[in-house]
Parts: C-alpha cells; structure tokens; sequence
C-alpha cells in the first residue's frame, strides 16, 4: 500500500469512528434536530449575543486581506505580543465571547501543528497564540471561539483528487483545537465557496466538534441559499418568510452570511431534506468604517459610536448575535483607539455579564406608508419610499434630485423620542479590493412633524450626514406625520432606513 493509499485508508476509518462518536454522544451533544425554537447550545449563544472577532495571523504583516500562501512564515514577527490585553479589552468593552482566527485562507496556523510547518512555531515568534487567548479568556471569565478557514492555499493535501484526504487534515487539525484549549463555545468555518458543499466533510467536521465541546455552536458562511443543491442565494434581509429557503451546509447550528445584515422580521426556520430546521443568524462587522479584517500598518478611522450603537441594537435583536472585528497590529497588540473605541460602545450600551443585552426601544414607524417628491427611474432596481420604512439596510429610496423630501405617515397615538437614519454613500474602492472609502451625499437636512397643520421642524442638520445619523429629542413627541427634507446634496439622495423610535426614556 503506498502513502496515498494510506492517506485515503485511514481518512475511511475515521470517517466510521466519527459515525460511531455521533451516535454514542447525541444523549449529550447538542446536535442539531428539528424544532421551532432553539436548542440549548444555540440559547447559549443567544443569551452570550455580543463577541469580539479578531483576525491575525500572516496578513497582518504583509499588510494584505488575503494571500495565497506563499507568504514565508518568517514574515510572522510581532515585536510585543500581548494576547491577554485582546481579551482584556474584550472583557472591558462588555464583550461576552471572543472569536479568534486560527487559521486563515492562506493556511497559516496559530498554533503549533503537527500537520504543517506552515505555523507560529516555525516562525520568528513561536508562541501558541491559541493557547495564549485561551489562557486569557479563562482570567477573564470570556467564552473562546474560533474561526477556521476550509478553504486552505497552502497545504498540498488541499489538491488532492480525493477530497477525503484533506478533510482528514482538517480533522486532525480541529482535533488539536478541540483538545488542546478547553471548552470551545463557537466555530466559525469559512472558505466552502471554493469547492461543492458535499466535498466538505460537513458532518464529520461536526461529529468531532460535538464530541469535544458538547454545547459549541458551529456554522459554515453563506449557510442559506434558495434552493436545495444549488449555489443561488438571496441577501438575508430578504429571508423573512419561514420555511422557504435552504440549507448549503448541513448540519449547521446558525446562520453566517459575513458581512450581511438580517432584518427587522428575520425568520428563523430552514429546510433541509424536508424537515424544518431552527436557525438564528450571526453579524460580523469591522469596527473600522474601512471595512478591513486584519489590521493595517497605516491607522485607519473607526465607525462613529452612533453607528455603532445602532447596529448593536439591529444586529442583536429577534434573537440574533453579533461579532464586531477589532484586530491586533503587527506588534500584536490591539490599537489603543480602537480599544477606546469597543470600551466606550460597551459604557454607552450599559453592558454588563449578568443583565441581558440592551434594547434600542419600539419602532413605531416600520411598515408605515412613506411618500416622496421624487423617485429615482432604473429599470433593474427599485428605489420607492416604502424601502426606508421596510426593516431592511440593504433596499433603499434614492432621489432623481438633489432637493427631495419624504413624508412617513405615523400612529399619533404613539410617542416617539428618536430617530436613525442609515445612509447610502458612494463608495470608493481601496488598493486590497475589500477596503472602502464611503462618502456621504447629503449635506443639510431638517426633520419635521406636522402639528396643527403645520410643519414643524425638530432638527436641523448642518454638516454631512454619514452612514448613520442618530437624533436624540429631550422630549417626546406625536404625530401623524413626519418629513425629512433634503436641503444640500452632493449627489441626488438616497436613505436605507428611517426609524422613528420611542426608547421608553423620555
């Protein structure tokens, strides 16, 4: 029997022993079964609701999003890092799990491998970073995620004509991770768009992760798509229609779509072979308004703490979760602004371990009828006014003009002592073909209520709107209707969503 031979022999036996793991550990594995509300290794994940992603690795130093493996793993050279002041800022921003990523596209490990040399103890600085993030989220009293790439530029098995032989490396890689560092609580699994979803190994990779750590909540991105066996898929904001689409990746404990954004009336059940599945959804966001994962050499602008705020509150409503990315730089320590940045969100949010998380209040203007002065003509796409009301961020209104308005009908009966608006900007695309530069095209405004007949106006703003504008009134209000007008404009306008809320603190 040659090498090859054994490779595949033995990738067969492990393939049947995980078959004989998964039946005898179901009494205490959270696996995945038909049901209409979640199971306990997802209510654990709901009830954590807010992480902390962090991508680091050889990307970092190359100053790349993705590389292809080629990189030489002396590139890897953190001159001072400090794994323990990650998770410390994770703990004091009000973060209740980091998510760490191990391995990425390009093969490079975090730890100490036995399977490849392509790893951290290879490299100038052979700390286990793996072990050190584990050892902190122990201090910390943090739940340890992580993150591992499928797809894999670097290793040779990745080539392989039998695809079996590489989901053996992965099994084996998973099994150090999965008992070398305690209690995982969430993996994260990327990359499956680069082979068929069936050449994945999907229910061994899950086998082994149940074995281990019981109550881990796994998923693969791009989970959903429309119909069963086929690669088409809808944003998921449009998934708000139960049992309607399916799963890519079966089984999967949740749904992952980086960096989409669910809305306002997400569903919750999915298909898979005609059985009905319950499935909430995890975010992912950059906390830089560049859009990059892994940190640059240069220091790059964070989102505004209004946005911030705000997408908290969308991304960790219906009982979904979100992970903000807020990655270390080449020194391998965490920037000092953007941990300010995380711990003034966690202070703003009145986070804390035993209280559940913060609500953003009710919205009284979803649905609402909208009109406007003028609508932008496309043959391909719609922009009516009924988009800034419908509870996505991903359908929008846009103007044919520059001087446009909008009318929103609202419940009188209703208080309300907020409004958000999210803002479509033109976007800018950055040298590494993932950053972006946006830039807002509305420039003045005023927000007016109706009140005896007569418009009123509540707010005028003065500079440059940005992806998220948030206005905090002192006092309530009520009216049957609402009117932002645009009086400066770089470009004809266009808004993803108004919400008009009432907070209950007014």
């Amino acid at each position: 029997m040659n090498k090859y031979q054994i490779v595949v022999s033995k990738a067969k036996q492990i393939g049947l022993l995980l078959g004989f793991i998964l039946c005898c550990s179901a009494a205490s594995a959270q696996l995945l079964e038909p049901a209409t509300k979640p199971n306990e290794a997802q209510r654990e994940m709901i009830n954590r609701g807010y992480g902390m992603f962090m991508h680091f690795g050889l990307n970092t130093f190359a100053n790349l999003e993705w590389s292809d493996g080629t990189i030489p793993v002396d590139t890897y050279h953190p001159t001072n890092l400090d794994p323990d002041q990650w998770v410390k800022t994770a703990k004091e921003a009000g973060f209740r799990y980091v998510v760490l990523v191990t391995k990425h596209h390009d093969g490079f490990c975090l730890w100490d491998s036995k399977y490849t040399t392509y790893d951290v103890a290879s490299s100038p600085v052979k700390t286990d970073v793996v072990k050190a993030v584990a050892d902190a989220c122990k201090k910390y009293g943090i739940k340890l995620g992580l993150y591992y790439s499928l797809w894999d530029r670097h290793e040779p098995t990745y080539k392989d004509k039998d695809p079996k032989v590489y989901v053996n490396y992965m099994l084996n890689q998973l099994t150090e991770l999965f008992t070398n560092y305690g209690s995982i609580c969430e993996l994260w699994l990327d990359g499956g768009w680069d082979r068929q979803p069936g050449d994945w190994g999907v229910d061994q990779l899950y086998a082994l992760v149940k074995k281990y750590s019981p109550q881990c909540a796994i998923s693969i991105n791009h989970t959903i798509v429309n119909e069963e066996g086929k690669r088409k898929f809808t944003v998921p904001s449009n998934m708000t229609v139960d049992n309607k689409y399916y799963f890519q990746y079966f089984p999967s404990d949740f749904r992952l779509w980086d960096p989409r954004l669910v809305g306002k009336f997400d569903k919750k059940q999915y298909l898979h072979q005609g059985k009905s599945y319950y499935l909430p959804f995890e975010h992912t966001l950059c906390l830089s308004s560049r859009w990059n994962w892994f940190q640059k050499t240069e220091d790059l602008p964070v989102r505004e703490l209004d946005e911030l705020e705000e997408l908290f509150y969308w991304c960790t409503d219906n009982d979904n979760t979100l992970v903000i990315n807020v990655p270390p730089d080449n020194t391998g320590r965490i920037k000092e602004y953007e941990a300010l940045a995380v711990i003034e969100l966690g202070k703003r949010l009145g986070l804390s371990a035993n209280k559940p998380l913060p609500k953003n209040g009710e919205f009284i203007s979803l649905k609402s009828p909208v009109t406007a002065s003028s609508v932008f003509a496309d043959k391909e796409n719609k922009y009516e006014a009924a988009a800034v009301t419908d509870g996505s961020l991903d359908s929008r209104w846009a103007a044919a003009d520059t001087l446009a308005e909008l009318t929103i009908e609202l419940n009188p009966a209703k208080p309300f002592n907020k409004i958000s608006i999210f803002e479509y900007q033109d976007t800018k695309q950055l040298p590494d073909n993932f950053s972006q530069l946006r830039l807002p095209r509305i420039q003045e405004y005023e927000v007016a209520i109706l009140k005896d007949e007569k418009w009123q106006t509540i707010y005028l703003g003065t500079t440059p709107m940005g992806d998220c504008k948030v206005i905090r009134l002192p006092r309530n209000y009520q009216s049957n209707k609402l009117r932002f007008k645009v009086k400066k404009a770089s470009a004809p306008p266009s808004i993803y969503e108004i919400s008009v809320i009432n907070t209950g603190k007014g």
